[in-house]
Formats: C-alpha cells, structure tokens, sequence
C-alpha cells in the first residue's frame, strides 16, 4: 500500500469520525436544551398550582388598586368565548375593574354581545368613562382596525390643521408635525383616545402586542402568558403580583420594591 492511498483513508476516517463527534454534540446539546425547558415548564406549572392554591403566602396579598386598566391581547386564532369569559372570571374575582379585549382581526368584537351576555356582571365601556371603583368591571372590544383608523383620522385632522394654518400665514414652507401633535390629534378621533393600560398580558406563541395600538402602550408594563388554551389562574396571579411589585419611574429605569 503506497503512502499516498494510506493518507487518503487516514483522512477518510478521521472525517468521519470528526462528523459523528459534532452530531453527538449536537443531539446532546439539543436534549439539554428540551430537558432545560422541560424543566422550566414543570416548575411554572408546580408554581402556579401552588400560588392557584393560596400555598405562596406572598401572593396572597395583591395591591390591585394599582391595575387600574388591563389589556388583554389574545391571538385571533386562539380566541375561544368560552376560555376568555372563564378569563374574566378570573379577573373579576381578583378585584379587576376594567379590562381591555383585544385581537388583530376583531373576533372578539364580533362576540362582544356574546360575551356580555355569558358574562353576568360586565357593562361595556365608553370613551367618557372615568377609571373609578365600581360595582360591575367595564369591557372595551379592540382589533388592528381600529388602530388604522385612528392613525388615518388623526391624520386627516392634522391635515386639516395644516390647511387652516396654511391660509391664514405667509409662510408655506414645510410643516413638521411633533409628537405632542400627533397624540392631540389621536384623542380627538375615535378609537385613540382609549386609557392606556397599566398591564398588557399577552396570550398566544409571539411574543408581542399584536399590533396594539401603539401610542396606548407607552408606559405600559407587557407580559408573555403563552397560549389562552393553556392559561392559568396561577400564572395570572403571578403575573399581577409582579406588576404590583414594580415602581414605574417614566422616563428612567424600572426598579423593582423591596
């Protein structure tokens, strides 16, 4: 055997070999990360069937007059009535007030006489309504519609606003319209003057308000809850405990109580 067919087997095999190491690494380290989160999973759910249970004492104790409005952002295709209004149950019997509904594409809206009706002890909020004390929670119905058609209205008014102004000055230059502008001119149309919400929970796999309106969730404290099929009255405890648990300071860093 020459020396040269004898180096191109040692390479033959030192290839595969090589190949099979970085295999087993992965499949090891893709095991590690499924038992990881595996792992994770059982320790949420154990968590929240104790705190469901009142076993945590420091959950036991929720400051909810700080919630003063919740927004609820459910993904569309998992928008079941009958797992939003056990939700609401839920809400209503932890002291929550007023809860915002939202979905992209308004199925919820749809269901909103549904839903009012399945849920005795619910009126449906206004815009001229004030966040106060009340013996019966208050819902608002929100979709992605509703958002483009304030941003469009808002538009229009600034618009409108730029014609007035045209006309009555000299100056024809180029108009820059601020941000304190365009948030006067989202609470003059409907569907933008809507309170923002103190909470978000977000209910479905992405990680992200949905398409929210924007301009309502400035100051607004957002959480991931996972799929509504999946949802849990523990978690929801948690999640409003945690929120309770934060000092807001706009415009500087989140710190947490002790």
């Amino acid at each position: 055997m020459d020396f040269a067919k004898l180096k191109r087997m040692l390479y033959y095999w030192i290839h595969q070999i090589v190949n099979i190491l970085l295999r087993l690494t992965w499949h090891l380290l893709h095991v590690t990360i499924h038992l990881f989160y595996f792992a994770i999973n059982i320790a949420n759910a154990l968590e929240s069937h104790l705190i469901s249970k009142g076993l945590l004492r420091r959950y036991k104790s929720l400051h909810i007059s700080k919630l003063q409005y919740l927004a609820i952002v459910i993904e569309s295709e998992d928008c079941r009535t009958s797992n939003v209004i056990e939700l609401l149950q839920w809400l209503a019997d932890l002291g929550v007030k007023h809860v915002c509904l939202y979905d992209k594409e308004g199925i919820l809206k749809k269901s909103k006489d549904f839903i009012l009706e399945k849920f005795d002890g619910a009126t449906l909020f206004q815009e001229n309504d004030v966040l106060l004390d009340q013996p019966l929670m208050t819902l608002e119905f929100a979709s992605f519609s509703d958002g483009k058609e304030a941003v469009a209205k808002a538009a229009n008014v600034l618009f409108m606003k730029y014609l007035k102004s045209g006309s009555t000055s000299s100056y024809q230059g180029e108009q820059i319209f601020t941000e304190s502008q365009m948030g006067e001119a989202l609470k003059t149309v409907v569907g933008g003057n809507g309170p923002e919400p103190d909470l978000l929970l977000v209910y479905g796999p992405a990680r992200c308000h949905l398409g929210f309106p924007a301009w309502r969730i400035r100051y607004t404290e957002i959480q991931h809850m996972g799929p509504l099929k999946s949802m849990k009255y523990g978690s929801l405890i948690k999640a409003i405990y945690k929120f309770t648990m934060v000092q807001q300071n706009h415009g500087s860093v989140v710190q947490e109580l002790t």
